[in-house]
């Protein structure tokens, strides 16, 4: 149950009432663009980018910039963490973001041959075409690239949208070499890592694994299909469209009934 500011504020001075006050009006008001909520005991909720929790203390960073500053809470004193809202701004600017995701996909596809929809497929899994995502684990970015795997790749910056996607793609595409061009393999290994496909010759038995194979491979013949269903109505439009020059021909080709 959830105590009000009076209630938790009422074993301390009236200074350090007034000092905690301040102190938590400007943390609720700090950088619109934080990914969490924390719902605090005293009623306030603090937007933030993400956090770390050390024992009695948890630690809420209010940018994804290193220099962006953080705030130091009581962990007691936090109910819970849920997702923060989309920010008005960022909602207004999502249908550009996701045409400049689009663009880097496709360029990333050509240049490493790997199929685009593929690609946006296993984006939209690990990350949900958010490029300041991170895992529990540590992965960054839109294809939730290790800190070690990034570094490996090349990949200075895992926030930065076209360096993630263009180091997620190679090491994609080195995964479907080394599996003949076997997606799911591929998948897997992306997931739980090379070593364990081969450890058990194929998808590792781990739920995750088998649940994020399966959603990559539903999204990707989800656009397949849909781009067929496309092409198909394309397809019929122009057999309507020959087949009515045809006929048009064929009719000015033949002379009026009763003409001489």
């Amino acid at each position: 149950m959830r105590r009000n500011f009076k209630d938790v504020s009422s074993r301390a001075s009236v200074a350090s009432r007034g000092t905690c006050f301040v102190f938590l009006a400007l943390c609720v008001v700090a950088q619109l663009h934080a990914a969490e909520l924390a719902n605090l005991r005293n009623g306030f909720t603090l937007r933030h980018e993400h956090h770390e929790t050390f024992g009695e203390k948890t630690r809420l960073y209010m940018s994804a910039d290193p220099a962006g500053g953080y705030v130091d809470v009581p962990t007691a004193e936090i109910e819970s963490f849920e997702p923060a809202p989309p920010d008005p701004q960022e909602a207004a600017s999502q249908p550009s973001k996701l045409q400049d995701l689009k663009s880097i996909v496709s360029a990333a596809s050509q240049q490493h041959q790997v199929d685009a929809d593929f690609i946006a497929s296993v984006i939209k899994a690990e990350s949900a075409n958010n490029p300041r995502a991170v895992s529990p684990k540590g992965a960054q970015g839109l294809m939730q690239l290790m800190p070690g795997t990034a570094s490996q790749l090349g990949v200075k910056n895992s926030f930065d949208p076209a360096d993630n996607v263009d180091g997620g793609v190679r090491y994609l595409r080195a995964l479907l070499l080394l599996y003949n061009n076997d997606m799911v393999k591929a998948l897997a290994a992306y997931n739980a890592g090379p070593q364990r496909v081969q450890q058990y010759k194929g998808v590792p038995p781990y739920r995750e694994t088998h649940a994020y194979v399966a959603r990559v491979i539903k999204d990707y013949n989800r656009k397949k299909l849909a781009e067929r269903k496309q092409q198909a109505k394309v397809h019929t439009v122009q057999d309507r469209t020959r087949s009515g020059n045809s006929a048009l021909a064929q009719a000015n080709s033949n002379p009026a009934v009763g003409s001489e």
